[in-house]
């Protein structure tokens, strides 16, 4: 969960497969009209429940998104999160933290949709003075559409570590000293977002994937 500075928290990201997706957040301490803010989905984001629920809504025409109010300088981020099952192909579901401007820093979770039957992808990048290029991906060891399980991101100036449900599965360190970037400098907001890759029709140069063909929307 996502620590706000009040000690509210952001928990149970679930996304069920109707015709559309939604994505829900909710929380039992922390008030999303306070927290939160929507920033991008034309009114497909809700905050419900007096503030302890958010729900993120993908359709065919667009996916939707939102941010924390507050920004931080290190700590600890967990969300909890029950991935679609069946065909979500094109569909990607993300949990990060971001700074602003040019040279930005970036701390990511991304889980990239798939064909009915074949593994979730799990992607994590890490960005520092705008440069990216450090991505890792992983296939989970559980069903991740089954139940809820906890993805976190560990951040201070000597590390960032990766969890899922408490097990580390990437650490990325402070190598400064060789000359690689880290970020430690600017504070991130925690964002989350669910949208559809395959409506980029840019990224796409050589022509559709097969993926996208077979995507539902």
């Amino acid at each position: 969960m996502a620590t706000f500075p009040d000690s509210g928290a952001l928990s149970n990201l679930s996304m069920l497969l109707l015709s559309i997706l939604v994505a829900y957040f909710a929380t039992a301490a922390a008030d999303f009209y306070r927290d939160a803010e929507i920033t991008w989905g034309d009114g497909r984001a809700k905050i419900l429940e007096g503030g302890r629920m958010l729900t993120l809504l993908l359709d065919q025409n667009s996916g939707s998104g939102f941010q924390s109010k507050n920004e931080y300088m290190f700590g600890r981020f967990d969300l909890q999160l029950k991935l679609v099952p069946g065909n979500s192909a094109g569909t990607v579901t993300t949990f990060f933290l971001s700074s602003q401007g040019t040279g930005h820093d970036e701390i990511d979770f991304e889980f990239l949709g798939n064909t009915s039957g074949e593994p979730y992808t799990v992607h994590t990048n890490v960005y520092a003075q705008g440069k990216g290029d450090k991505e890792q991906r992983f296939h989970l060891w559980f069903d991740p559409t089954a139940a809820f399980h906890t993805y976190s991101i560990v951040w201070n100036p000597q590390r960032i570590i990766f969890l899922v449900d408490n097990i580390p599965i990437r650490v990325f360190r402070n190598n400064e000293a060789i000359g690689i970037p880290f970020p430690k400098s600017q504070a991130m907001k925690v964002h989350c977002s669910l949208w559809n890759y395959c409506a980029d029709i840019k990224r796409f140069p050589q022509g559709i994937p097969a993926e996208c063909r077979r995507s539902r929307f």
